[in-house]
């Protein structure tokens, strides 16, 4: 596997779901009132948080989903039906690339560098 392949361990910690589950519930909120820009950036940020698990990790792609629909973005939505396919699989087998943000705009397997105020809790 190439370096620029490689998949990261990642922490599978209850601080770390928890961030998460805050992203995700002002995701949601951002969602509620049309702010789909900023919904993204969040779903974006939850991705990254809820890779390690496979219920996390597949409602943060049904999330995306939904916000390509309201936006008519056929990229997005083709994306989002790939990963809502396999994304699951693949953190149950644990083949997750650290900081991929999950959106269609990024091939699936790219690791990406970690948000700075993500790293602390994405490596305990």
């Amino acid at each position: 596997m190439a370096a620029k392949e490689k998949i990261m361990p990642v922490a599978k910690t209850a601080a770390r779901l928890n961030a998460y589950r805050s992203t995700m519930a002002e995701a949601r909120r951002a969602y509620a009132t049309r702010d789909l820009n900023r919904c993204f950036a969040l779903l974006e940020r939850a991705h990254i948080l809820g890779q390690p698990w496979v219920i996390p990790h597949t409602v943060s792609h049904w999330m995306m989903l939904q916000v390509g629909w309201r936006r008519r973005d056929s990229r997005e939505i083709g994306g989002q039906l790939l990963r809502l396919a396999f994304g699951g699989l693949l953190s149950a087998f644990g083949i997750l690339p650290e900081g991929n943000t999950g959106g269609a705009d990024v091939p699936a397997k790219k690791p990406m560098p970690l948000p700075d105020d993500l790293v602390a809790i994405c490596r305990r």
